[in-house]
């Protein structure tokens, strides 16, 4: 007669990459998995993320540690294997606007203050220190922190995914919206747009910018302070640049197929959102992005546009990550955060040992979701 406990069935709402993460960690903690996606997998923030790897800047001591926790599981997935093109550690390179030289300095003498690898260099040390950047962009210093890197999710959540299959995780794609079920005051499973049911000992909400709108039936508050954002990919294009420049008027990395991927918030106010939930924007605006991406590349490439996602960028109200079990709700758990792409494999790694094992996990313990009660 054996004596082992029975296994968790664990229901996960949310096909970006942290339900995918966590799903995948659960499986490894021995659980059953059935994971839900609205859409199809990546059809979220996962897939129109800068997907910076970073703890850059001034943040709160348990989140700094959170994602430097982050990046190094990211660290170890490129050490198995430096040749993949969708993880690439080529560091960051940042400057503030002309005229704001104080706060680079700050910022730079506030990271090496808490040990984060950062230098602070001229404009005439740039380009031997970040190759393919276009110095002359650089009017004052900037800040160059070595030890950044940057990920493809899609590609990510493809391969983590592989993993998932071979596990004999259960996949349910196209379930529109999901809601999670409760008996006796726990959570009992979920249930599809369609009306499918799937009971669960325990419930993942990790649907991005969607998290407050899906546990808000369930007497649970999350403030949600979640913008729209857009993520534009260009057409393949000849350039060295291997590191992730965040400048005052566009964020650029790599992507895979040699093309460059390019964010930033100025163009906000030319988003259009529509009745039926989908998003427009003048395309001269996204050519706009372009050319100022280009002014940042060594030769100033031409770089043409080939594709642009527009939605809400999760951020949760107090900007902190949101991640834990509901102290309202026994059994459904939350995952979110605007740091999405840097918690990706750490969080789900820490989620699915709290939701397999019970155990609470002392890093999350600033982040519980309890916090908003």
């Amino acid at each position: 007669m054996s004596t082992s406990p029975a296994s968790k069935r664990v229901a996960v709402i949310g096909g970006g990459i942290l339900g995918v993460s966590t799903a995948v960690h659960l499986l490894r903690e021995g659980a059953s998995v059935v994971l839900l996606s609205e859409q199809g997998l990546a059809s979220g923030a996962t897939g129109r993320s800068l997907s910076w790897l970073n703890s850059a800047g001034e943040r709160s001591t348990p989140y700094h540690q959170l994602r430097v926790a982050g990046v190094d599981r990211y660290r170890t997935l490129f050490a198995a294997d430096p040749g993949r093109d969708w993880l690439q550690f080529g560091g960051g390179l940042m400057w503030h606007a002309e005229g704001e030289q104080i706060a680079t300095e700050t910022r730079h003498e506030y990271e090496t203050a808490i040990g984060y690898d950062s230098k602070l260099l001229a404009p005439e040390q740039i380009s031997a220190a970040v190759p393919g950047v276009e110095a002359a962009a650089v009017t004052d210093s900037a800040i160059f922190n070595p030890g950044e890197g940057w990920v493809s999710l899609p590609d990510l959540v493809e391969f983590l995914m592989d993993e998932f299959h071979e596990r004999g995780g259960e996949l349910v794609l196209n379930a529109g919206k999901v809601s999670v079920t409760v008996d006796g005051g726990r959570a009992s499973g979920v249930e599809t747009a369609a009306g499918q049911t799937y009971p669960a000992d325990a419930v993942l909400v990790a649907c991005g910018a969607a998290t407050p709108a899906v546990v808000a039936p369930l007497g649970v508050e999350i403030p949600n302070g979640s913008p729209v954002s857009m993520l534009v990919l260009t057409k393949p294009v000849e350039h060295e640049l291997k590191a992730v420049l965040n400048t005052p008027r566009a964020a650029v990395r790599p992507n895979p197929g040699h093309a460059l991927a390019l964010d930033h918030d100025w163009y906000e106010e030319h988003i259009i959102e529509h009745s039926d939930g989908t998003f427009s924007i003048p395309e001269d605006v996204v050519q706009e992005l372009a050319d100022e991406a280009a002014k940042l590349i060594a030769g100033h490439p031409e770089l043409k546009p080939a594709s642009w996602k527009i939605g809400y960028k999760p951020i949760p109200g107090d900007g902190e990550p949101v991640l834990g079990e509901l102290g309202q709700v026994p059994g459904c758990f939350v995952a979110f955060t605007h740091s999405g792409a840097t918690l990706g494999l750490i969080a789900g790694e820490l989620l699915a040992g709290e939701i397999a094992t019970g155990r609470k996990h002392p890093m999350l313990a600033t982040f519980r979701p309890g916090r908003f009660s």
